[in-house]
């Protein structure tokens, strides 16, 4: 973005969407609409600093009538719904253009700034909620819809392109990346990275721990992994590789790394405002729950990096070497008042959004506390990056409106969840391996915000109900039912397992409703959009397409599979911590459940990586293997009792012991 002219732009049209956010009350279809117009406008005008067109040539000004056409299908939503209503929604040929017109453009933008998949899936969407779903058998059948219907729903209500997800784009994401833009934008990148040296650099692997630390750090407020891999990954990937870190593995270590940015609150990247929004939660209790299982992730990472140390002879480096904390804080203390501004006003009850508004302007106030404080000029600069940075978040937020359009109107998220259960035969375990083969396979074409909300469309119910269905059997066999549940349980047969097999779906939730305690089923459903949230972040690192791996890959110059496999294998925690929030009370438990597994977990996660690794303190031989799986099985599995955790904890402390004592052993090894 380097025309004056169009920065300028960019910045009025921050400040009008912190304005309405902030101080105005407006339509939330209006602000949406205009969201999506105006980064339309503003993508295509962007296109035209491209080196490749000329100014004056035909796509110069294809982009410049492209950008006007989203301005004036913005401005005919605003200026004629009412007169749309007055006729009683009854279209006429200029409804008909500008609805085709705003569709067209969301299908071209999406295009632009995330390839061809999502322009694809809208095109099926479409194609079946109009035609195709009648040529479709089963439970995936569909009538089909009128054209007008459809236009209608997709571009005058806030059911289609401008409804839930574009809401949450042009308020919470918006201000929380312009909020991500001021903290790089007065050096907390730089900060944060020799925090995290001074954290880490007597430990074993302290190159690589840097990365872990400073990335989880970094991403806590990005909530972009590729964003934090390049960010962060300039520094720390020459970091590792010049410590004795193979390069392929540096940049694994930082991809997997970034990713988990966006799983570590406070800010945990767009997904959480549309978790939010979707369960009803309050955004407080979606990031205090995601702290303890954010630790574990990152505890995994770190986890490979210290093995891998250990494998290639890396020793810490001597205490007086670099800065010294004291040091690092006194000149970078005041990056800590943004962040607890951001999380004491959210504890406060305010907003997100005036939380944010907040937060920016104590970003701008502590620079005034450093030797380096923000003018006007870092300030314009700082909204300008916001927005660009927010380009394609926007587009695909407001698109993907079509499809959830489509998946709630045709009833397709029922059909998908019956298929599974079809597949599953009411395995938890197997329906959790569906989904996660659905989100490798969604995250091949679709960013991870945009796999979130369809994986959570799709299948999120049906992961609810199987995690509920223990608790829920264990409610109804302890007797003295309700009249009105005991009758329905009497309706087939009287047998509890029976009746929640057979009984319509429907009829279950009403059920657990009255018989289990909101608390747990707020934590129950919680733990179903996690699952889906966290295993939606596997495109970031999972081949054939992890972004978050190729960019890593291009800073340490390997090999970009490699990379991306690399980076899937140190990322095993997406899945491994995900089972936890489906067996354990990890999520929906008390807090000192929720710290029993945590304490517990760690310990099992390392005695899998070190299966993954074959290496502990020294390399495992098939006997130590065998014990680790033993270790790590009585660890995690959170229904046994705690005298078993103790000797899965005794047995992996036992094979530290044995190879600490054999590496003191000239010649020695456990082969």
């Amino acid at each position: 973005m380097n025309s004056p002219l169009l920065r300028w732009a960019a910045f009025a049209f921050a400040l009008f969407h912190i304005y309405c956010n902030v101080f105005a009350s407006i339509s939330e279809l209006w602000l949406a609409a205009i969201h999506f117009g105006g980064f339309c406008a503003i993508c295509a005008l962007m296109a035209n600093e491209r080196e490749d067109i000329a100014s004056g040539s035909l796509p110069y000004f294809v982009n410049i009538g492209l950008a006007l056409l989203a301005i004036v299908t913005t401005s005919y939503l605003i200026v004629f719904e009412d007169a749309l209503y007055a006729r009683e929604t009854e279209f006429i040929l200029s409804d008909y253009v500008f609805a085709l017109i705003a569709v067209g453009l969301a299908i071209e933008f999406t295009r632009r700034t995330t390839g061809w998949f999502m322009p694809v899936l809208i095109l099926v969407s479409l194609s079946y909620i109009l035609f195709l779903g009648r040529y479709i058998g089963g439970v995936f059948a569909f009538p089909g819809l009128s054209l007008e219907t459809v236009l209608y729903r997709s571009y005058f209500t806030s059911e289609g392109l401008f409804g839930l997800t574009a809401n949450i784009s042009s308020t919470f994401v918006f201000m929380f990346i312009i909020f991500g833009a001021f903290l790089l934008k007065s050096g907390a990148g730089d900060f944060i990275v020799r925090l995290a040296h001074c954290l880490t650099r007597r430990l074993t692997g302290g190159a690589g721990m840097v990365s872990v630390v400073g990335s989880g750090l970094m991403g806590s407020v990005t909530g972009s992994a590729v964003a934090n891999t390049v960010s962060i990954g300039v520094i720390t990937i020459p970091m590792m590789k010049k410590s004795g870190f193979p390069p392929r593995f540096a940049a694994g270590v930082e991809a997997a790394a970034s990713t988990g940015g966006a799983l570590m609150p406070p800010v945990m990247g767009a997904g959480a405002f549309v978790l939010a929004s979707y369960t009803q939660i309050s955004y407080l209790t979606v990031i205090a729950a995601s702290a303890l299982p954010a630790l574990l992730y990152f505890m995994t990472v770190s986890y490979f990096v210290r093995i891998e140390a250990k494998r290639l002879g890396l020793e810490p480096k001597p205490d007086d070497e670099g800065e010294s904390m004291t040091e690092v804080l006194k000149q970078g203390w005041h990056f800590t008042i943004p962040l607890a501004v951001l999380i004491g006003f959210l504890i406060a009850g305010r907003t997100p959004t005036s939380s944010a508004a907040f937060a920016i302007i104590s970003v701008i106030a502590a620079s005034w506390l450093s030797n380096n404080p923000m003018r006007l000029n870092d300030i314009f600069d700082a909204v300008v990056d916001g927005v660009r940075n927010m380009v394609a978040t926007a587009l695909l937020l407001v698109a993907v409106g079509i499809v959830i359009n489509v998946v709630t109107t045709t009833g397709l998220g029922n059909a998908f969840s019956l298929m599974i259960v079809e597949w599953a035969q009411g395995s938890l375990l197997i329906t959790l391996v569906l989904v996660a083969l659905a989100s490798l396979v969604l995250g091949m074409g679709l960013p991870v915000t945009a796999s979130y909300i369809v994986l959570a469309t799709l299948s999120a119910p049906i992961i609810f109900d199987l995690i509920s269905q223990s608790q829920l059997l264990e409610a109804l066999q302890a007797g003295d039912l309700p009249n009105n549940v005991a009758a329905t349980i009497g309706l087939y047969g009287g047998d509890p397992v029976v009746a929640l097999q057979e009984m319509p779906l429907q009829m279950k939730q009403l059920i657990r409703q009255e018989m289990l305690p909101a608390e747990l089923l707020t934590g129950m459903l919680l733990s179903a959009h996690l699952i889906i949230f966290w295993l939606s972040q596997d495109s970031n690192v999972t081949p054939p397409v992890c972004l978050a791996s190729f960019a890593a890959a291009g800073i340490a110059g390997t090999r970009p599979m490699a990379t991306g496999l690399t980076s899937w294998m140190i990322a095993k925690g997406l899945y491994l911590v995900p089972i936890l929030f489906a067996y354990s009370p990890l999520i929906s438990g008390s807090w000192p459940e929720r710290i029993e597994v945590f304490i517990w977990a760690s310990l099992g996660l390392y005695a899998l990586a070190g299966l993954l690794q074959w290496h502990l303190e020294s390399k495992i031989n098939l006997t130590i293997a065998a014990a680790l799986v033993v270790s790590a099985g009585l660890l995690m599995w959170t229904p046994l009792p705690i005298y078993y955790h103790i000797l899965g904890a005794v047995i992996l402390a036992s094979i530290l012991i044995f190879q600490k004592r054999q590496e003191r052993i000239p010649g020695s090894a456990a082969n």
